[in-house]
């Protein structure tokens, strides 16, 4: 081989390995734990189609599901946060924006399977009055379950989810990838509530002490300026009725921050102006009174703690 011969086959040899490392740059690696996806999907239970959530507003209507009290659109999902289950979560890693497909999910990887042992008998009296009747949806002791049966001061209830014990099909498109954070965060809370508020990001400057120790041992107070980005949140009515949200809101709170790289969420109660008129009715009659008033009526107020504690020890005495 000449030397021009062997010069243009290691030429052509580089040029081979060049392309051979930029072949991985220019693979799509897909979805990923932690990415942020909006997804459209219909789930039904695998024996008879029964559809028990959809984002498509059609399907909705062709399966009798009221279409007025929900907003049916693509949802944002993290991937990572148990937003989905187990096995839609697995399938979706890797695919790419435009894949959709159909997951059989088991019935222990969704609501779990039906467990005899949740069906349980409870005092009547634990049940709210107009919800004592069959199929009736009752929270006993921070516990879900929907009445079966009522026979006198009895009630059969039933604490296994609805769905327990039965397989299901999901059938999902994976339409975006979400890279603006305050989607990420509508969409987080969306999940958590049903409801996605109004949420505005914002990087706040704050002074930060620091106590350090000079050469002589003496204690030293720094001062310095650090920014910290801030979630504000709209709270509203139906978020701040949620019970989710109600219970849950710490745990909510550290989601969003350490998912979207947060420093603080902020939870903003807007009152709008007009409609309630003054106090006074809400009060008893009170909503006028000065303080001085009010520590009067306080006064007249004669509170026996003695006799509550007697009574209550009746009470649970007749149970």
């Amino acid at each position: 081989m000449s030397d021009q011969e062997q010069a243009d086959a290691a030429e052509s040899a580089e040029e081979a390995d060049a392309e051979s490392d930029a072949e991985p740059e220019t693979e799509e690696a897909g979805l990923a734990d932690g990415d942020f996806v909006r997804l459209a999907y219909t789930i039904r239970t695998a024996d008879d189609g029964d559809v028990i959530d959809t984002t498509d507003e059609a399907v909705a209507e062709e399966a009798e599901i009221d279409t007025e009290e929900y907003e049916f659109e693509p949802r944002i999902v993290a991937l990572g946060a148990g937003h989905v289950f187990p096995s839609v979560e697995e399938e979706l890693i890797g695919k790419s924006v435009g894949d959709e497909g159909t997951v059989d999910v088991p019935a222990d990887d969704a609501f779990g399977e039906y467990d005899p042992d949740e069906v349980e008998t409870v005092k009547a009296d634990k049940i709210p009055e107009d919800s004592r009747y069959p199929g009736a949806q009752v929270q006993i002791d921070n516990r879900q379950g929907h009445l079966e049966t009522i026979i006198g001061g009895r009630a059969r209830v039933d604490f296994n989810h609805p769905l327990a014990g039965e397989d299901l099909e999901y059938e999902y498109e994976v339409l975006e990838v979400i890279e603006d954070r305050e989607q990420k965060a509508a969409g987080m809370l969306g999940m958590y509530l049903q409801d996605a508020p109004e949420v505005r990001i914002e990087t706040v400057t704050e002074e930060e002490e620091t106590v350090t120790e000079d050469d002589d041992g003496e204690e030293v107070v720094e001062t310095e300026e650090v920014e910290k980005d801030v979630l504000y949140v709209t709270a509203t009515q139906a978020m701040q009725m949620n019970q989710q949200w109600m219970f849950q809101k710490q745990q909510i709170a550290q989601d969003l921050m350490g998912r979207l790289d947060l420093d603080r969420v902020v939870v903003e109660e807007v009152i709008e102006g007009g409609g309630m008129g003054g106090l006074g009715g809400m009060m008893g009659g009170m909503g006028g009174a000065g303080a001085g008033d009010i520590e009067e009526a306080l006064e007249d107020i004669d509170v026996d703690a003695d006799e509550i504690a007697d009574e209550l020890d009746g009470e649970l005495d007749e149970e």
